[in-house]
């Protein structure tokens, strides 16, 4: 057995996954105040429920915005630097299954790639844009509005909070679906509130802002592009609640949300099935 790792390295997470004849055999999430703790902490963690297969390692590759921070070899392997957009776009395929996708990123911000599998040219991905719209605005909001950076305190309030009371919709403006949107399409994020919210209200509204706008941008492309397949990948597709508006937002521009399993793992996942460049 030849095990290759790939390591997504962010600032205080770091994603890791074992992947063995090209498919992703483990995947680990570690989060630390630094990125090489982050990422000496993955390690440490797959190797502890691998029962220490540092010899069936063959190589080791790094992405991620924290990978300039590991220098040399590690545990006595060379590691190999992996361009995050390539990483982006080779994971967010072979997780999906499809071989020509518009791939977003969801991390702190995001990034939006065009990616397509070639039998000619091999694997080719393109950097289309990126927007600070992500994971830190998500935080950020909560914790100025509701006083917590807990992501899954986040996702409870939400499950109980009424939009509503929060957005206008396309209804509440025109009266009726106007356009081709439906009534119910939000016409402006957090355009309704005049009075104290429920801490519920503005958790739905705050997932609501980020996922449509995310949802939206990611749609576009696709349809730029003129690829049918959008892929969603990162942190955030951890969201019930958020895939669920993404899923919508999706619809409503004609686009196919794919959110892969263990999508929040195909950055790292990417790495390790990129090619080495000698």
């Amino acid at each position: 057995m030849s095990l290759i790792v790939g390591l997504d390295i962010g600032g205080s997470t770091t994603k890791i996954v074992a992947v063995e004849a090209g498919v992703l055999s483990a995947a680990h999430l570690v989060r630390a105040d630094d990125p090489v703790t982050s990422a000496y902490g993955a390690l440490g963690r797959f190797l502890n429920r691998s029962d220490g297969l540092v010899p069936e390692i063959s190589r080791i590759m790094l992405t991620g915005v924290g990978q300039n921070a590991i220098a040399g070899e590690i545990l006595n392997i060379t590691a190999c630097r992996v361009d995050e957009m390539e990483a982006i776009g080779r994971g967010g395929l072979a997780l999906s299954g499809c071989e020509r996708a518009v791939v977003v990123s969801m991390g702190t911000g995001t990034a939006v790639v065009r990616a397509v599998n070639s039998s000619s040219t091999g694997t080719g991905v393109c950097r289309l844009f990126g927007s600070g719209v992500g994971g830190g605005t998500l935080l950020g909001l909560s914790r100025s509005l509701l006083g917590t950076r807990d992501f899954v305190r986040l996702e409870e309030l939400a499950a109980a909070g009424n939009l509503h009371e929060v957005d206008l919709t396309v209804g509440d403006i025109a009266g009726r679906a106007i356009a081709g949107l439906a009534h119910d399409v939000t016409a402006s994020n957090f355009g309704r509130i005049e009075n104290d919210c429920r801490p519920e209200d503005l958790a739905i509204g705050i997932l609501n802002l980020v996922f449509q706008t995310i949802g939206s941008f990611g749609a576009l492309a696709a349809r730029q592009e003129g690829i049918p397949d959008c892929v969603f990948t990162g942190n955030l597709s951890q969201s019930q609640i958020g895939c669920g508006i993404l899923a919508t937002v999706c619809r409503l521009y004609g686009v196919n949300c794919i959110i892969p399993e263990r999508a929040a793992y195909a950055t790292a996942y990417g790495a390790a099935l990129a090619p080495l460049v000698r």
